[in-house]
């Protein structure tokens, strides 16, 4: 029996001393030293990681006679030793604290030679942490107060909320899952998307050569927000109907891929004629700058700030002017209408009007200091004529009959009657229909 428990102690004893051997021959581990341009705020015994797995730790910091920080870190098997072409990087767990930095490796290719206990790796295998106090100095005081801004509008919009806020924690991980095959899709072709982020810089830059007019956008922006935001029950309204309207455009949508589809063939004729359309592009920016002025000018007749001094106004008081026309209008048509009889008639004697005009000058050929003049004197006879077999009889007119016998005595000549009648018998005219009421034989005598 004592034996036995003197065989089990042993036993016991050489576990123990075998147990122990190993965690202080594993404890030692290999050490390197790590050249980083800034600690990145490292402590003593920070963790060094590969691939969020603890294989060592920080075990010393110190500056260089370049001010460079000097990391001695010690790295436990089987992860070291370490090969070439390892890189480190100093990375942070959170942004929620300040001491909780740790030094990921990326540890190089097995093939490669090893690298010799206290190798130094030097900025070219070293990536430095940028803290976002280093991104915040960056920004100009404008920059910084429209973050603040942004923060506190964040704080506003999330105040009361807590209890919807937290309910949307529950899709994180469907839009984590989606953005992950999205980054996957959008990784896949890199040639693709080094143009991508070129084109990007491009035009980041153009943006930001026109920063005042994309400060004004925002502000506008934000106008129009709030405007939006002060509608809500109608836009609540219209979100109401927004489904509806979502269903009925599906069947638009449908129909027109297939109109899509035939305006491919117009497009590959239109192909050939774009040629020529740059030239004309070019002729006519300098017409589209010389109508800035004019569109700037037009804009404020359109729109004027005030009351009845622009055409939005015009046209809103267009509807009481219409109403206020109507009857006119129905009396002037009516008054057209009644007129063209009278047009109609008048229409023929337009050439005798004209050389009345022209020959007025002619007819009275008397003239004095104030040019020609005539003398006209109305004639209203007293008796009238009657012939007799012994030469006539002179009978008296009553005054009262006398205008009248004028009238009874006036003859309606055609029109083109003022001359005698020429060759082809053109004058005096005669309508077809024989509506004007003139007499035909009324022409002046001679050949």
């Amino acid at each position: 029996m004592n034996v036995a428990r003197g065989a089990a102690v042993a036993a016991l004893v050489v576990v123990i001393v075998g147990v122990g051997y190993l965690l202080l021959r594993s404890g030692g581990g290999h050490s390197y030293r790590l050249l980083f341009q800034n600690a990145g705020q490292l402590v003593k015994d920070d963790d060094v990681q590969v691939g969020g797995r603890r294989v060592g730790s920080v075990t010393g910091i110190d500056l260089t006679s370049d001010n460079q920080a000097r990391i001695s870190i010690q790295v436990s098997p089987p992860f070291a030793p370490l090969h070439e072409g390892t890189t480190a990087t100093i990375r942070a767990t959170s942004l929620s604290g300040i001491a909780n930095r740790y030094i990921a490796l990326a540890p190089g290719p097995n093939s490669a030679p090893r690298l010799p206990d206290g190798a130094t790796l030097t900025t070219d295998q070293t990536t430095s942490i940028v803290d976002l106090d280093q991104l915040f100095d960056t920004f100009n005081p404008r920059t910084l107060t429209g973050l603040q801004q942004v923060i506190q509008g964040s704080a506003v919009q999330y105040a009361g909320r807590g209890a919807q806020g937290n309910r949307s924690t529950e899709y994180f991980a469907p839009l984590l899952s989606s953005t992950d095959r999205l980054v996957g899709e959008t990784v896949r072709d890199q040639g693709a998307l080094r143009d991508f982020i070129s084109t990007s810089s491009r035009v980041v830059s153009a943006l930001a050569a026109r920063r005042n007019d994309l400060t004004n956008l925002v502000t506008n922006t934000n106008t129009t927000a709030s405007a939006i935001g002060s509608e809500n029950a109608a836009l609540d309204q219209a979100l109401a109907l927004l489904p509806g309207t979502l269903r009925q455009a599906n069947t638009t949508f449908v129909d027109l891929r297939h109109t899509l589809d035939d305006l491919d063939v117009l497009v590959a004729a239109a192909k050939p004629a774009t040629r020529r359309l740059a030239p004309f592009l070019a002729d006519l920016r300098p017409l589209v700058a010389d109508a800035r002025p004019t569109i700037h000018d037009l804009r404020g007749l359109v729109h004027q700030a005030g009351p009845n001094n622009d055409l939005t106004d015009l046209l809103l008081k267009t509807p009481r002017l219409e109403a206020a026309s109507r009857p006119a209008f129905a009396d002037t048509i009516t008054a057209i209408q009644a007129s063209l009889p009278v047009v109609q008639f008048i229409r023929p004697y337009t050439a005798d009007l004209v050389g009345w005009l022209r020959d007025f000058g002619q007819g009275a050929a008397n003239y004095d200091a104030n040019g020609h003049y005539a003398r006209v004197q109305p004639v209203f006879n007293a008796y009238s004529f009657a012939p007799t077999p012994a030469g006539g009889v002179l009978s008296p007119i009553p005054p009262s009959q006398r205008l009248a016998a004028v009238r009874s005595g006036q003859s309606r000549p055609c029109p083109g009657a003022a001359s005698q009648p020429p060759a082809d018998r053109s004058a005096p005219f005669l309508d077809p229909g024989a509506t004007l009421d003139c007499n035909p034989s009324a022409i002046p005598p001679g050949p």
